[in-house]
C-alpha cells in the first residue's frame, strides 16, 4: 500500500480502478467514489466491495485506513467524543486535497457514514453525493447494547485474533471504539444539525436486522436533508454491502448515474 503523510498522521491508502480499459477511460467524467470505513474497519475489511463497486459504476474508488486502523499508525492524540467530526472536518479534507480529488461521491459505512454526512453538511458545494450505509446520527439504546455485546465477545472469544488479521494493534483499536461510544461524554453526540446543510443527493441504506441501529437513523436523514432516497433491506444486518451486495451495488449505480447526468430526484413511490 502507498502511504499518505499528513501533519501528525501517516495513512495507508489505495486506489481501485475499473477493470476494463474502456471503463477506466470513462472515469474522466464520473465522480471518484471515496470509501469511509466503519468503526472497526480498514482497507482490507472492505474485502472485494471496492473492486465490485469500481466495476459496477465505472468510477475510480479511493479508500484509506484511518489512524489506528489497518496499517495506519495510531492517531496523534487519544480519541475524544469529537473524533468523527475531526475525521470529517480535518482529516478527510486534507486527504482529498493532497490526492487532488474534487467533488467526490462519499460512500460511508457506520462510523464512516457519519463522517460522510458531517463532511457533506460542512462542505455542501464540494460533494457530489453521499451513500450512507447503516449510518449513525444520534446515540440509540440499541447501539449501546450492541457495543456492550461486542465487548463481551471481544473478552470471551477469538475476536481479537480475528481483528489482528486487519489491524496492527487490534486491542487498542477496539478499546478506543468501545470505550468512546460507551463514555458519558458521548451520550449526547448528535449530528442532526449537520443534515439540513447537505445539498447533494443522499442514499441512506439500513438493514432491518441491524444489531447496532434502528430504522429511525435513516428516517431522520430524510426528515432533515432535502434530497434523500431511503433503502430498507431484509434480511440484512449492520453490513449491507456484505449481506445484500447486489441491492447495494444497484442502488449506488443509480445514484452515480443520476449525479453524472444531472437528473432530478426520482418521485416517491
Amino acid at each position: 500500500m502507498p502511504w499518505l503523510d499528513l501533519p501528525g498522521r501517516r495513512l495507508d491508502y489505495a486506489w481501485v480502478d475499473p477493470p476494463h480499459a474502456a471503463a477506466a477511460a470513462a472515469t474522466s467524467g464520473r465522480p471518484v467514489l471515496v470509501l469511509l470505513h466503519e468503526g472497526l474497519g480498514s482497507i482490507a475489511m472492505w474485502r472485494d466491495f471496492p473492486a465490485r463497486l469500481a466495476e459496477h459504476t465505472a468510477c475510480r474508488v479511493l479508500l484509506w485506513s484511518r489512524s489506528g486502523h489497518g496499517d495506519s499508525p495510531p492517531p496523534p492524540a487519544p480519541r475524544t467524543a469529537r473524533y468523527l467530526h475531526e475525521e470529517a472536518l480535518e482529516v478527510t479534507p486534507a486527504v482529498l486535497a493532497r490526492l487532488g480529488v474534487t467533488r467526490p461521491l462519499l460512500v460511508g459505512h457506520s462510523d464512516g457514514a457519519s463522517i460522510a454526512l458531517i463532511h457533506a453538511g460542512a462542505f455542501p458545494g464540494q460533494v457530489a453525493g453521499v451513500v450512507a450505509l447503516a449510518p449513525h446520527e444520534f446515540v440509540e439504546a440499541r447501539t449501546l447494547e450492541g457495543i456492550r455485546r461486542a465487548g463481551e465477545l471481544h473478552a470471551g472469544s477469538d475476536w481479537s485474533a480475528r481483528l489482528a488479521r486487519y489491524h496492527r494493534d487490534p486491542d487498542a483499536l477496539f478499546r478506543a471504539w468501545h470505550d468512546t461510544w460507551l463514555s458519558p461524554a458521548f451520550r449526547d453526540w448528535n449530528i442532526e444539525a449537520c443534515l439540513s446543510a447537505i445539498r447533494c443527493p443522499v442514499l441512506a441504506i439500513q438493514g432491518e436486522d441491524d444489531e447496532y441501529a434502528t430504522m429511525r437513523q435513516i428516517e431522520r436523514i430524510a426528515e432533515c436533508a432535502p434530497d434523500v432516497e431511503l433503502l430498507r433491506l431484509a434480511p440484512c444486518g449492520h453490513v449491507p454491502q456484505r449481506d445484500q451486495p447486489e441491492a447495494v451495488l444497484a442502488a449506488i449505480g443509480r445514484l452515480v448515474d443520476r449525479v453524472v447526468t444531472g437528473r432530478a430526484a426520482p418521485s416517491p413511490a
